[in-house]
């Protein structure tokens, strides 16, 4: 009998990576959108219902819905803020 590999999970090194191709390649079609004339508010919104279904789609209603309970504060904590505001 032949023992399986262990999977292990990525470290923090290799999420950070890929969070950060990931930012790179959606902000590339952001701006592509822009430049074709789509609004940046149309596409916030689309980008918004995309990212939601997709976790609807991984994690199910209930987890998301949590997770959106936790938007108000994370936002005024200035955690989705691209600019860091001065106020």
């Amino acid at each position: 009998m032949t023992a399986e590999p262990l999977k292990r999970a990525p470290d923090d090194h290799q999420i950070a990576e890929k969070k950060r191709l990931a930012l790179s390649y959606l902000s590339e079609a952001w701006e592509a959108a822009l430049a074709e004339g789509v609004d940046p508010e149309i596409l916030a919104h689309i980008a918004l219902f995309r990212a939601f279904a997709g976790l609807v789609e991984t994690y199910g209603e209930e987890a998301v819905a949590g997770l959106a309970k936790t938007l108000p504060a994370r936002i005024t904590a200035f955690e989705f803020s691209l600019r860091p505001s001065v106020q």
